[in-house]
């Protein structure tokens, strides 16, 4: 057989780049969710590329699908780069699979994106979420008319001086406006002896009486907060000061709809829709115990359904979309307390325990010194140590690294010790410290970024990470951990009070007056809870131990700054992390332009994604 007849039998180039797109896809599922694809057609098909957390609406995917023919089931899981389908025959799936195979549909960004489709056996997702709000939470629906609505907000002068006596001021992220009293964020408090002139606006009080009336609220609310958020802004989980408000919490929705995060303790998470116009009110274990927060995004995953608009996004798969956020404000009101809170949650009660809670930077400069402190320094302190430690690599990079074309180069950005830098020969590498957007600057178009982030929540799908699974302290140990003091002021840290902030705000401030803060000495000044190692996080902010073994500077005396009473010479250092929630990671990257994610998932501990530059 001549070549020019062996080369009808070749597979042209663009054919194996998408037979190598289509298997990684197919290796991602099973790597990721544990779910197989067969070589053989059936009825089902998992779209890779083509789910919610790649920017896909149903609204997008299902005509494209239903070109093929009658989709019985499509199914988009949350914050998933993939969904499933399945058709009413098997013929229509193979038609799907045929035609769909390596096409181009554009995502909700207006960015292109190809899907890769493989066969499954069954269309099925494990429903995790609970089907109820957290208690004393409610949502009243159309508690005013769009004519009220256009008159609230037209009633706010974004313009006026923001010296005036309703205390507007311009945070990082968003506008807000004070009223009765001004919210003071470098103490989540307000001034009680120092009430704002003029009171709540006259505009406001029809609204308020009538909510009495009906028995939404039970006190008449002295004190408003007005916040703008333009799409892709929110703020941090928080739980409003205790002893700064009376327990109830009721927060007006105007020109946007919204899903507000509630998170309790114990790590339950439940997805809320606060639909335009309507009344979110917070009592009872809802206000003083749970924590509320806005992720970072300009898309929500909510219900397709028309029918199902405010309260618990469930985790009904079938029937879930994304939403695109407009500009929304919100109209807080709050009434001061004017006595000590003695609400039934002591442990993270301001007004009932000793410890002053934890407040963030009110500026860049201290920040700035947090990082320097907290992981410059600290790193400084402990690089030998920690690199000893740092040997293996990790499979998911040195895969994403191997299949990166010959000549390639290579930012090792705040990885550590630099063990990934021999994986590849055929790659150059270069060294950076560097911030997200930093990051997306390096890379060529085309160019592709791997980020990987200590994920907040430590055991997923049922399965505990290593970072738990490598708890082996002592029986001893385990005793000390679970004595009434260790416990209460674990979580009295952890679940502390962070006021109601701008996301800008997002790491905590270190007490001015202390010097070096690396030893435990130090420490117990700061205002950031220290997180116990190989344990379940608490706080998204934290100071995580480092135990130095060994002494790297020879020529150094190592001084023990160990805690009190410890028989362990060894320093102790506390590195600053922020760790991540589900979906905040791909939070933050959509609100960075001219990237897309390409796939995110989870890695032992870690929430990762791999990005491309546009």
């Amino acid at each position: 057989m001549d070549s020019n007849h062996q080369s009808n039998y070749k597979l042209s180039k663009t054919e194996k780049k998408f037979l190598r797109k289509q298997i990684k896809a197919k290796h991602t599922l099973l790597r990721h969710e544990g779910i197989e694809t067969v070589s053989y057609a059936t009825q089902s098909l998992v779209v890779a590329n083509g789910g919610l957390g790649n920017g896909v609406s149903r609204n997008q995917l299902l005509p494209v699908l239903e070109k093929c023919g009658l989709v019985d089931a499509l199914l988009m899981p949350p914050n998933k780069p993939y969904s499933f389908a399945r058709y009413r025959t098997t013929e229509e799936s193979k038609r799907a699979y045929v035609t769909l195979n390596g096409k181009e549909v554009v995502d909700d960004l207006g960015q292109k994106i190809t899907l890769y489709l493989n066969f499954v056996e069954k269309v099925q997702w494990k429903e995790l979420r609970p089907q109820a709000l957290p208690p004393g939470l409610m949502v009243v629906e159309e508690i005013i008319s769009s004519e009220e609505e256009k008159m609230l907000l037209e009633s706010v002068d974004w313009t006026e001086d923001t010296d005036n006596q309703n205390s507007q001021k311009s945070l990082k992220h968003r506008r807000v406006k004070h009223f009765g009293y001004e919210f003071h964020y470098e103490n989540n408090n307000v001034d009680k002896d120092k009430p704002l002139s003029g009171g709540l606006p006259d505009i406001c009080e029809s609204f308020l009486e009538k909510w009495l009336r009906k028995g939404y609220i039970k006190h008449k609310p002295d004190q408003m907060t007005i916040n703008q958020y333009e799409p892709g802004q929110g703020i941090p989980a928080h739980i409003d000061t205790h002893s700064a408000f009376e327990d109830e919490i009721v927060s007006l929705s105007l020109g946007s709809e919204i899903v507000m995060d509630f998170k309790h303790p114990d790590g339950i998470a439940v997805p809320v829709m606060l639909p335009r116009r309507s009344l979110l009110v917070m009592t009872g274990e809802s206000r003083y115990l749970w924590t509320h927060g806005i992720t970072c995004r300009k898309f929500d995953t909510v219900q397709a359904s028309e029918s199902l608009k405010s309260g618990i996004i469930t985790s009904d798969v079938g029937d879930l979309t994304l939403s695109k956020r407009g500009l929304r404000t919100s109209f807080t009101f709050r009434k001061v307390r004017q006595t000590p809170c003695n609400c039934s949650y002591p442990l993270v009660c301001d007004s009932q325990r000793k410890e002053t809670p934890p407040s963030f930077p009110e500026s860049d400069k201290e920040a700035s010194r947090l990082e320097q402190e907290y992981v410059h320094q600290v790193y400084e302190e402990i690089a030998g140590h920690f690199s000893s430690t740092r040997h293996t690599p990790w499979p998911h990079i040195v895969e994403f690294l191997k299949a990166l074309p010959s000549g390639s180069i290579v930012a090792d950005i705040g990885c550590g010790n630099g063990k990934y830098l021999g994986i590849n020969k055929e790659l150059y590498m270069e060294r950076r410290v560097a911030a997200l957007q930093e990051i997306v600057r390096l890379l060529r178009p085309g160019g592709k970024a791997l980020i990987y982030v200590w994920a907040m929540e430590q055991e997923y799908n049922k399965q505990k990470s290593k970072y738990l699974r490598g708890n082996r302290n002592s029986q001893g140990k385990k005793e000390e951990m679970n004595s009434d003091t260790s416990v209460q002021r674990s979580l009295v840290e952890q679940m502390r009070d962070m006021g109601s902030r701008d996301s800008a705000s997002s790491v905590p401030r270190i007490n001015d007056s202390q010097e070096g803060g690396c030893n435990s000495r130090q420490v117990s000044n700061s205002k950031l809870p220290v997180h116990v190692n190989r344990t379940s996080f608490y706080s998204q902010d934290v100071l995580v131990p480092w135990h130095l073994k060994g002494n790297p500077d020879k020529g150094k005396p190592v001084e023990p700054f160990g805690p009190i009473g410890s028989q362990d010479p060894s320093p102790v250092f506390h590195r600053y992390y922020h760790v991540f929630r589900e979906g905040e990671l791909e939070g933050a990257c959509r609100t960075v332009s001219d990237v897309r994610i390409l796939q995110s998932y989870y890695d032992q501990g870690n929430w990762c994604v791999i990005l491309q530059k546009a």
